[in-house]
């Protein structure tokens, strides 16, 4: 095998994928598993979930399928236990399960900005607290967070969203800070707008689409699999001294 080849590989690696059963999730688990990881599926939707056990297991991995609801931090605790229990360590660990709703400043709810806070922002916390001694024994570890170019910029009618993926941001640095040390690297990913059902939701409509586009230098949103891709980059040995960064993924929207 090329030397370039094992730089990329995950092969004997496990990783802990949540938000696992549609969209930038199931693909992560897909391109994962295909560069040799073993998965542990995390989401709500256990019927969406078996469809991406049938598929990271048609590459020859083994799946792990966890049900859990991340908006509750006992369900987070329990997915984390289920998969160290099961399997003793996580490798990768991808923070991928979010929410958004479009509601201006105005216009947000207290209730949705608690659910909101609760997914994109405190389930990462947990997992990553409940995850990484395991990685710190080992000495060895990835924590991928995914966030948004909405924790970057501001975007209209994302006042809530926006403020849990610019938390994310921030405390991705402080878990570099404290975590790479022992040899754990933690990176955000900020997608643009990515055709996944949640993006198809609130960006179907030409009104709201055409005028965002016209501000993206490559004329297009992103698909699911080009996420994944970078996933998985940073999830290899490629990748190894990059850390606290977040990388975006958005067509040259920031770079305007």
């Amino acid at each position: 095998m090329a030397d370039f080849v094992d730089r990329f590989s995950v092969t004997g690696r496990k990783a802990l994928v949540t938000g696992a059963s549609r969209g930038i999730g199931a693909e992560a688990c897909r391109v994962l598993a295909d560069a040799g990881a073993d998965i542990v599926a995390v989401a709500r939707d256990t019927a969406a979930l078996a469809e991406t056990k049938a598929a990271v297991e048609a590459k020859g991995r083994r799946c792990l399928v966890i049900e859990a609801d991340l908006a509750t931090v006992e369900g987070g605790r329990r997915a984390a236990q289920q998969a160290l229990e099961a399997w003793g360590t996580i490798d990768i660990l991808v923070n991928n399960a979010g929410m958004g709703l479009a509601e201006s400043v105005l216009d947000a709810s207290m209730e949705h900005f608690d659910e909101v806070i609760a997914i994109n922002l405190r389930a990462p916390l947990l997992m990553a607290q409940l995850l990484a001694p395991a990685m710190i024994a080992q000495r060895r570890g990835k924590i991928i967070n995914i966030s948004s170019q909405a924790g970057v910029i501001g975007l209209l009618e994302h006042a809530t969203y926006a403020a849990s993926k610019g938390g994310l941001n921030a405390m991705t640095k402080v878990m570099a800070a404290e975590l790479s040390p022992h040899n754990i690297q933690v990176n955000t990913v900020c997608p643009t707008v990515i055709m996944t059902p949640m993006g198809e939701k609130h960006w179907s409509d030409p009104a709201r689409l055409d005028p965002f586009l016209a501000k993206v230098p490559l004329g297009r949103v992103g698909q699911p699999i080009e996420v994944a891709d970078l996933i998985l980059f940073l999830a290899s040995s490629a990748s190894d001294l990059i850390t606290g960064d977040d990388i975006m993924i958005d067509g040259g929207y920031t770079a305007l």
